[in-house]
């Protein structure tokens, strides 16, 4: 039952968060706050020590002070740090952590570089009738959940809480 939660709760939110950035451009904060909560529930459950969470703490006020840096520079949406600190918490200070950044960072460009590009030929899309979010179309902004959520995706198999969910298995 622990090892489903932990298989489950990380990928639905943030499924829920990459799909309510991109329709709406924001990121509701109990998704935030259920990726917190969770983890502090499921994190000793799952056999990880004190010294770990403690080490997963490190990691997400890490992130949230850059990210609160982007954000008052308005590099950075509140909703996108918000929820990039509470997926570090899931991630601790390891290699999972370096992953997580290295591919937000990376998918994050891609789908910048692929709004810009529709964006560039918004008129032709508006005037064909497609069906594309206005979020990609008309926003002035990035839905950067997105990026944090594929990210996440791919990063999270090595993450130190998906092993121990899957070391409890066995």
């Amino acid at each position: 039952m622990i090892a489903a939660a932990v298989f489950l709760i990380l990928p639905l939110c943030l499924a829920t968060a990459a799909f309510s950035d991109l329709f709406t451009m924001t990121i509701p904060n109990r998704i935030s706050l259920v990726l917190i909560s969770s983890f502090f529930l499921l994190a000793p459950l799952s056999g990880l020590g004190w010294e770990m969470i403690g080490m997963h703490l490190a990691a997400a006020a890490i992130v949230f002070c850059i990210c609160f840096a982007l954000f008052a520079f308005n590099v950075m949406g509140g909703g996108d740090a918000k929820l990039l600190s509470a997926t570090a918490l899931w991630f601790g200070l390891n290699e999972s952590l370096v992953f997580l950044m290295t591919d937000v960072a990376m998918i994050g460009g891609l789908i910048t570089l692929l709004i810009l590009l529709v964006r560039a030929q918004s008129h032709i899309i508006l005037a064909i009738g497609l069906p594309v979010p206005n979020s990609v179309l008309l926003a002035k902004k990035i839905p950067y959940g997105i990026a944090i959520a594929i990210g996440g995706f791919m990063a999270f198999p090595s993450s130190p809480l998906f092993l121990a969910a899957l070391e409890s298995l066995k």
